[in-house]
């Protein structure tokens, strides 16, 4: 089924957290962390979220997972180890949809690819970190064959020009705040390696270290027809 004239949309919820909105109208949340110090209040509560996306296990991205996923009963992507803690916090198996890096899922009529990232990962369970698998990005396609990239907190990688033979991303959403993810510099060649047309920077300005602007991402980017996407936080973008 094609899905003439609707639009998937973007709302930035602050730091690393996205709300995604699909053709057919499915919400997708993604690496929720509603307490972070960017996210508008009225960002915070959600009528519907259908599918939320989680990349690894730090508080940044983990924080509000449980609870969204059980106030609307929303099943939660994620790899076999973040899988194993969510159970153990509380969520019913049938929410949880478990894979890992290199697989395909369908889930609420969408197609999610689980990729790489270069980063850490664990999550806090009685004040210590556990191990929770790798971190990973995610590319996603809509029901109208839209297919977008969410880098979750990586580095640059080579590879990164395999997601872009392999799946054909139109756009990506990158980090750039550096120290603990990759800057503006870095940034854009990933955006080159991806061959996307589009990037939506995020993972900055939360806090003093996260230093990397989206002005910097564009002057690194320079001649390259790649477009900066500035948004702030709380704006939906189509």
């Amino acid at each position: 089924m094609t899905y003439l004239g609707k639009e998937t949309t973007f709302r930035w919820l602050g730091h690393a957290s996205f709300l995604v909105g699909t053709p057919s109208g499915r919400n997708i949340l993604i690496d929720p962390w509603l307490e972070n110090p960017s996210c508008p209040d009225d960002c915070k509560e959600f009528e519907q979220v259908d599918l939320i996306l989680l990349t690894h296990g730090h508080w940044d991205h983990f924080t509000s997972v449980v609870p969204q996923a059980k106030k609307h009963g929303a099943r939660v992507v994620c790899n076999v180890e973040l899988a194993h803690w969510l159970r153990k916090l509380g969520l019913e198996e049938d929410q949880l949809v478990e894979m890992n890096k290199g697989g395909t899922v369908e889930v609420c009529g969408l197609q999610v690819t689980m990729t790489d990232a270069r980063h850490s990962s664990g999550v806090v369970i009685d004040d210590e970190y556990r191990y929770a698998g790798e971190a990973c990005g995610f590319v996603v396609e809509t029901e109208n064959e839209f297919r977008f990239f969410y880098a979750g907190d990586t580095s640059v990688f080579g590879d990164m020009a395999l997601i872009a033979e392999l799946y054909s991303p139109s756009m990506a959403i990158l980090p750039i705040g550096d120290v603990y993810t990759m800057g503006p510099r870095e940034a854009a060649k990933a955006a080159h390696l991806l061959g996307v047309q589009m990037v939506i920077p995020m993972h900055f300005g939360s806090f003093p270290r996260l230093h990397g602007t989206p002005e910097q991402l564009r002057e690194a980017i320079g001649n390259l027809p790649i477009e900066v996407i500035d948004i702030e936080p709380g704006q939906i973008i189509e």
